[in-house]
């Protein structure tokens, strides 16, 4: 079955929401976002540092080909509830966008099939629609089909 993530931006407001269904049970569609190796996988970044827990943070970096550092992101890990939910900052270094606040909820449909729901709030309706602008719903779908290729290994 063909998934796709859909971007939900409600014209006014300063939050999006995002769904997007998996064909993989829902414990690995977690550690998909858990284990910092395949993070690493399916993001195409390296992941400089992970802490799952409450009050823990993260960091990743992605460079180019010479080594140069051309993204860098970081946040706090506000809530971590294995296989269920995790609530984080989400700040990306030098691109001029403030810090947001995400809400990522693991939901089991079956023993095959997951669902993710990201609730992101931003401080304005205006930073919102500027995050937009980028290829933001192009990019966050090309990552979840990566996750669902990477994580697809694991199925018996």
């Amino acid at each position: 079955m063909e998934r796709k993530t859909k971007v939900i931006a409600e014209e006014g407001k300063q939050y999006l929401t995002i769904t997007r269904e998996f064909d993989l049970p829902v414990e690995l569609l977690f550690k998909a976002y858990e284990d910092p190796e395949i993070v690493s996988q399916w993001m195409g970044t390296k992941v400089i540092k992970l802490e799952n827990k409450q009050h823990g943070s993260w960091q990743f970096e992605t460079s180019d080909a010479k080594g140069n550092v051309v993204f860098q992101a970081h946040g706090t890990i506000h809530e971590f509830i294995p296989g269920q939910k995790i609530i984080r900052t989400f700040e990306m270094l030098n691109a001029g966008f403030d810090v947001q606040l995400e809400f990522l909820e693991f939901e089991k449909l079956t023993e095959e099939t997951s669902r993710l729901n990201i609730h992101t709030v931003y401080k304005t309706p205006a930073l919102r629609d500027e995050m937009l602008k980028l290829p933001f719903a192009y990019g966050i779908n090309m990552a979840h089909d990566r996750l669902q290729e990477v994580q697809a290994q694991f199925i018996r």
